[in-house]
């Protein structure tokens, strides 16, 4: 574990990278408020509920020299087991480190070195007065001891009462005598662009660390997980921030700092914080009895919506998320949602993308019962969903394909779409691999450059919808490409089956 225990490093772009420090956002008016004549007041009312987070954690070296506990893979030998020095015979000193060595190496081995403690720093602020702490999860993982350091430098050691590695967010719990400072809970969605916030943290183990700056944007995503949604802001943060609190200016919590874009890891006023509504949400369910965190379930597997498959399916701009399959007697299916659906708002929210309904879903209660609206057939329909729990272990496959007897269809082929198809046949299925009950129409060859090059279609996929119809053979594949061009849409959509997965592929029309 490095000093920086808030710090991951990501690459973005030639030469920014990504140290992790917190969570994500919403959107709700405020009324703006002029610049203050000074902090001072304000800080000095928040500092004490803001607390140092000290951890240190053994690492112990392996044979061969490898570090346990150390990030990254890299061979140490050359630095923990260092080889004896070579003298010239008769030397004083070759008796010397002979001996040395011999005494320090295992029979036949090389030179073990003694264990060591690493130290880490970061920050977190206090949300309760007995004694209850949040942080980032990365600041105290893998640590053997926690110590938290309050503002007058009392040493108090701490516990983990839960942690949430998809979040980054844990709560600790310190055992004091006397009544802590708390920090409050903000509401984030409420907090607008432009708004100022204060940052305070132990940047470089400074300790106590005031830095103001502006709320930058909203529903940041920096690749760090599947719930990305983080605040922006460009008040200065760097290593050892890990885990403070973002306040606005009422000296609410409404965020927490987790990560920078840097070339080098100091601040050049790109931060990012977990939203406080997230980040409350989480820790209370860490503080249950079960101190686990439980998200909601869909069921559905999903990908992006493109301007071509917009256009295709009607949407006035690409939006939501599209559903390519759903689990079998999953929320979604038990709900009527369909693949070709997609999915625009949920429980009264806009699904702005693909990756903004994830977040959405994992943020609802489980067995709750919402409203979902679909895109289906040009227009929109509302549903009833009861949200599901969603097993973070459970692992996603492909049916096995169940064997059965082929129907019987004629071989006829079609040239279209920049691909050569054909109505599937036991030995078309033999050729490419495919399932026994498999239905569709199977692709056999594919012009290079085509339209259907274009989007990665190759030999063996199986078209199974076109334009968001079942079709079973080269015929009827053939009028909805028809009847699309005579519509004047610039694509067609496909439904494809590669291997046991499915995904919409929006097809380029030829129009002459």
């Amino acid at each position: 574990m490095s000093l920086f225990s808030s710090s991951l490093q990501r690459t973005a772009g030639a030469a920014l990278a990504a140290f992790l420090l917190a969570t994500p956002v919403s959107v709700s008016p405020a009324l703006a408020r002029p610049a203050p004549d000074s902090f001072a007041d304000l800080a000095a009312k928040l500092l004490p509920s803001v607390v140092n987070i000290s951890t240190t954690q053994t690492v112990k070296s392996e044979r061969g020299g490898r570090e346990k506990g150390d990030r990254g893979d890299k061979d140490k030998s050359e630095r923990s087991t260092p080889e004896m020095p070579q003298f010239p015979p008769g030397s004083p000193f070759e008796d010397f480190f002979k001996d040395f060595f011999n005494r320090n190496t295992p029979r036949g081995g090389r030179p073990e070195a003694l264990p060591r403690k690493a130290t880490s720093l970061g920050s977190g602020f206090i949300i309760d007065a007995g004694g209850l702490v949040v942080t980032n999860n990365h600041v105290i993982a893998d640590a053997d001891e926690i110590t938290v350091i309050l503002q007058d430098d009392t040493n108090l050691k701490a516990e983990v009462v839960g942690r949430d590695t998809k979040t980054d967010i844990a709560v600790l719990r310190v055992k004091t005598d006397k009544p802590l400072t708390a920090a409050a809970w903000g509401d984030s969605d409420a907090a607008r662009v432009g708004d100022w916030v204060l940052a305070i943290g132990n940047p470089f183990g400074l300790g106590g660390t005031v830095t103001a700056g502006i709320l930058s944007a909203r529903q940041r995503d920096i690749n760090s997980g599947a719930y990305d949604d983080f605040l922006q802001t460009d008040a200065s943060i760097n290593r050892g921030n890990s885990g403070g609190p973002l306040f606005n200016m009422d000296g609410q919590v409404i965020g927490i700092n987790t990560a920078i874009y840097s070339p080098s890891g100091g601040s050049i006023g790109i931060g990012f914080a977990i939203p406080a509504n997230s980040a409350k949400a989480i820790a209370m369910q860490l503080l249950s009895p079960e101190h686990t965190v439980h998200r909601g379930w869909l069921g559905v597997r999903i990908q992006a919506v493109t301007d071509e498959i917009a256009e295709s399916l009607g949407l006035d701009k690409p939006k939501g998320a599209l559903v390519a399959s759903v689990t079998e007697n999953g929320p979604a299916q038990a709900a009527g949602i369909q693949p070709g659906d997609v999915i625009l708002r949920f429980d009264g929210k806009a699904v702005v993308d693909m990756k903004h309904l994830p977040r959405l879903v994992a943020e609802t209660a489980v067995d709750k019962q919402v409203h979902v609206t679909v895109w289906r057939k040009r227009k929109e329909q509302n549903l009833d969903v009861k949200v599901g729990k969603l097993v973070e272990t459970e692992q996603v496959s492909a049916s096995e394909p169940r064997r059965g007897k082929a129907p019987k269809e004629d071989s006829d082929t079609l040239t279209t779409l920049g691909m050569t198809l054909a109505n599937l046949t036991p030995d078309l299925k033999e050729k490419f691999s495919l399932a026994d009950d498999a239905k569709g129409v199977v692709v056999v060859d594919v012009t290079k450059d085509g339209p259907g090059a274009e989007k990665g279609l190759k030999a063996g996929d199986v078209i199974m919808e076109a334009a968001q119809e079942e079709v079973k053979t080269t015929g009827q594949v053939a009028r909805k490409v028809d009847d699309a061009k005579r519509s004047g849409r610039k694509s067609i959509l496909l439904l494809v089956e590669r291997q046991g997965d499915l995904r919409f592929v929006a097809i380029r029309l030829d129009q002459g």
